[in-house]
């Protein structure tokens, strides 16, 4: 297809750096001419002026995109008209009020569910959108063929088509990943005057919780108003939740119920997180393995878990402060936790004693097999002090 994408920056970069490597003939164009030949420089398309495009992708700030889709709806009689605004209510709201009847049968609004917290274009990639939910949303009124357009580049860009009603999207994403935006920035914002002695505690929850926080202020800003009504109703259902807890605080009469009750509504909502490919979730055993930090250790470690023949369904990794040493989580199913962990401890990997057997702690192995030794010998700690350190790195975050 003839491709052209309006606005040059993550998304609008990595849609062009996508399509072109699947053969499309993607054109680019931007308010700032300087973005425009950086996201061309990249491989992402050319920054020219498409003569009849098949479709337009408008991929500007939502408080603009209404606009832009009217204008390229007038501008381009023939083409398909889409977007990729995380809001699609108000968006299409704006298109109704100024387009005609035939002009609005060419607008399909979607949402790829994609992002990075570094924005612009140089920090486009073209596996951005690979795997990751595409939302469209079309009525009984779109056009097959129209649509037919839409799937087609979703799916060439990588994205696993959703078809959602643009209400029922935006209730959803007020939920999934603007109120999360939300609470990272404001927990992430407690940090600004502490001093720094008490910053170095963090471990990997804090980074976890807050690594959304370093996305751009100016893009969510529009992206909350845009969304402003579901959003203040989610964060409206926290407030009353977090008062319920600070009152609990208190510690007065049937204060341990109310935290306790609270925390377990947390898990059965993180129950609910869909598991591997979209599948229904799945739990798994962890298998904890203590590393020294240094090349190739992590890669050793992989390839003899390759040769067990078990598979790694996710990983999570935490560093010791102050020490050259960090963890690494395996998620494993439960039946092969047993044989990871003692297939794994008898090619010399550092493996918790708790784990192998309930005697008393033995001598931990080290990291990157049998006689390894710390990068920094000097002034790593003894084995059971290393050890300590790496199961404590993370408290104070759990």
């Amino acid at each position: 297809m003839r491709v052209h994408i309006i606005g040059a920056g993550l998304l609008g970069t990595s849609l062009g750096l996508a399509l072109t490597r699947r053969g499309h003939a993607v054109t680019l164009d931007d308010a700032s001419p300087t973005v425009r030949r950086l996201a061309a420089d990249m491989g992402a398309g050319r920054a020219d002026d498409p003569e009849a495009p098949d479709v337009v992708v408008v991929a500007t700030p939502p408080d603009v995109a209404g606009e832009t889709i009217v204008g390229a709806l007038r501008r381009w009689p023939r083409a398909t008209v889409t977007d990729v605004a995380s809001v699609k209510g108000a968006i299409l709201e704006r298109v109704r009020a100024a387009a005609t009847g035939p002009e609005l049968d060419r607008y399909i609004g979607c949402h790829p569910m994609a992002g990075r917290e570094k924005s612009g274009a140089a920090a486009a990639r073209a596996d951005l959108f690979a795997a990751r939910p595409w939302v469209i949303c079309s009525d009984a009124d779109t056009p097959p063929e129209r649509l037919d357009e839409v799937i087609a580049l979703a799916r060439d860009a990588g994205g696993s088509v959703v078809h959602l009603d643009p209400d029922f999207h935006d209730s959803s994403v007020a939920r999934v990943s603007h109120a999360p935006q939300v609470l990272a920035t404001l927990l992430a914002a407690r940090l600004r005057a502490m001093p720094a002695e008490g910053i170095a505690l963090a471990g990997q929850g804090l980074r976890d919780t807050t690594r959304i926080a370093a996305s751009d202020p100016g893009l969510w800003t529009q992206i909350l108003a845009g969304n402003a009504a579901e959003v203040r109703a989610v964060l409206a259902e926290v407030r009353a939740d977090l008062d319920e807890v600070i009152a609990a605080l208190g510690l007065g009469p049937g204060a341990l119920a109310v935290i306790a009750g609270a925390l377990t509504a947390g898990n059965e909502g993180h129950e609910r997180i869909p598991g591997k490919h979209g599948a229904a979730p799945t739990k798994y055993a962890d298998v904890t393995v203590f590393l020294d930090d240094r090349p190739g250790t992590l890669a050793r470690l992989f390839a003899d878990i390759g040769e067990l023949g078990i598979n790694v369904e996710d990983i999570r990794m935490e560093h010791a402060t102050g020490i050259k040493l960090g963890s690494v989580e395996v998620a494993v199913l439960p039946a092969a936790q047993a044989a990871l962990e003692e297939g794994l401890a008898e090619r010399g990997w550092w493996i918790p004693a708790a784990a192998l057997s309930e005697e008393p702690a033995r001598e931990p192995r080290r990291a990157g097999g049998a006689g390894a030794q710390p990068a920094d010998a000097d002034s790593a700690p003894q084995p059971q002090q290393a050890q300590h350190a790496a199961q404590h790195a993370g408290e104070g975050a759990p």
